[in-house]
């Protein structure tokens, strides 16, 4: 498990710093510069040009060269200048998948949507191998447990060799591989920022309206100005998020592991209660969907496993 989280943090790492994540224009005082009228902060690594005249002047009044940015609808799937193996791996092509979408169904929010299912749907087999796991960890949490047990305060190497192989004939029955998540690990949590990041830096996307919502306003300065519609977005991204962890409960393999999943659980969710309110709709809309597809994803699983068992 530890080299497991250290390789995932390593590639993280290596990805990271190559190029960086998304940065912000900061005025003459060092200040993030906002846009009054969405509250956001304004991107300065943007991919291509904005098309709204007052954002146009904001990047104009702070200094930052846009002129050589192409159009978003003329974006390549690869930028002419290399950015690093991050954006050109990542973050630019899921960019410019979001933007042909958009061109095509003649909406970014929409575009939004089937571009998280696409790639959803493209990683599917293995976030499906991801959910039977934890179905196979459940099962075989009261054999794990009365193992635990059995050998707690034991810690001479005969004992350890004597758990280590009983608790490899458990995983056996149950049909566990402890590394089978490590491949989606891989794929998904870069998948994940390269989506925020994507988002972030399309200037196009925050300025279109998908179903009433602004893409580029949170639903915290929405509310400031009264306008109660955004509300939904923050129920909706606490009510999925919170449900997609409950599916996801109790699939450790020990005591002390689930003690761990909890509090990551806690924290995460926590988290993801103050960030609703000051993420924009675009990317509420981005982790709605993504979080209902693991939803949609687990209930299948659980409902063929429990057939297959029954």
């Amino acid at each position: 498990m530890k080299n497991k989280k250290l390789g995932i943090l390593l590639l993280l790492v290596c990805l990271f710093s190559l190029t960086g994540c998304t940065t912000y224009v900061k005025d003459k005082d060092k200040k993030v510069v906002k846009n009054e009228v969405t509250g956001q902060n304004l991107t300065k690594n943007i991919l291509c040009k904005p098309t709204d005249q007052d954002i146009i002047k904001l990047y104009n009044d702070n200094k930052v060269k846009i002129e050589k940015l192409p159009e978003c609808d003329k974006m390549g799937i690869v930028s002419k200048n290399y950015d690093g193996l991050w954006v050109t791996i990542f973050v630019q092509p899921l960019a410019w998948l979001i933007v042909q979408i958009g061109k095509l169904v003649k909406n970014y929010g929409l575009a939004i949507i089937l571009a998280t299912l696409l790639i959803r749907l493209a990683v599917f087999p293995f976030t499906k191998k991801s959910a039977l796991q934890s179905e196979n960890l459940k099962k075989a949490k009261p054999e794990l447990d009365k193992l635990e047990k059995k050998y707690a305060g034991k810690n001479d190497q005969q004992a350890m060799m004597a758990k280590s192989q009983e608790m490899m004939m458990i995983y056996k029955k149950y049909e566990i591989s402890p590394l089978s998540g490590c491949l989606f690990a891989f794929i998904q949590i870069p998948l994940f920022f390269a989506f925020l990041e994507a988002i972030n830096r399309i200037p196009v996307l925050f300025e279109g309206n998908f179903l009433g919502f602004q893409l580029g306003t949170s639903p915290a300065v929405a509310l400031m100005n009264g306008k109660w519609l955004y509300s939904i977005l923050i129920i909706l991204v606490i009510g999925t998020t919170f449900y997609s962890f409950k599916l996801n409960s109790g699939a450790s393999m020990g005591e002390e592991q689930e003690k761990q999943m909890k509090m990551m659980r806690n924290i995460l969710m926590i988290t993801m209660i103050f960030a609703s309110f000051s993420i924009s709709s675009g990317i509420a809309i981005y982790w709605i969907t993504s979080s209902a597809f693991t939803i949609f994803q687990n209930l299948l699983v659980k409902r063929k496993r429990g057939v297959k068992h029954a």
